[in-house]
């Protein structure tokens, strides 16, 4: 899986973000919000890939719109464990926010406003997990590259990325 491949690359290089301990608190963090919403990891895996897709499509078009430079700031300002209402908006607008909790709603069956409540959570995970390959020395984020899958072969998911993150470091 070149995402996940990309993010230990990241793990094991120390001239890239990417840390154990990093990895750790993304995973942390999503298994506290699976408890906190009253989900199994299948279902928060599932939201987590939907929303990881949108967050890829929004990123794709301010690559295309605004340069790979504006995509980074976006990464490298809103990544984090925490809740953070600016990184959702920096991406969706509102009415976008309603269709990204839509969509996972209506695969998941979890109500569409716990999702959309969980946004500002999910959102900078995802960013976080793409900040693993930003350069410590201001070069490109190996990553990120990956995740926008530049060669549009359609091999990119976060929650399977995700998933072999947790059982790689035995969670």
């Amino acid at each position: 899986m070149g995402l996940f491949d990309q993010i230990l690359g990241a793990v094991a290089n120390p001239n890239q973000q990417g840390s154990m301990s990093q990895l750790g608190g993304i995973i942390n963090a999503v298994q506290q919000m699976s408890g906190n919403a009253g989900t199994d990891s299948s279902t928060m895996q599932t939201i987590m890939s939907i929303v990881g897709g949108q967050v890829r499509s929004a990123l794709q078009d301010k690559q295309a719109n605004e340069g790979p430079d504006a995509v980074q700031n976006i990464v490298s300002q809103f990544a984090g464990n925490s809740h953070n209402p600016d990184a959702v908006s920096s991406l969706f607008s509102g009415g976008m926010q309603q269709q990204v909790a839509q969509m996972a709603s209506q695969r998941t069956g979890v109500d569409a406003n716990m999702i959309q409540q969980m946004l500002p959570m999910i959102v900078p995970m995802v960013l976080n997990f793409l900040q693993s390959g930003a350069s410590t020395s201001g070069g490109g984020n190996s990553v990120l590259n990956t995740f926008l899958d530049s060669d549009r072969d359609g091999d990119v998911d976060i929650a399977d990325a995700m998933r072999m993150a947790s059982q790689y470091m035995g969670r």
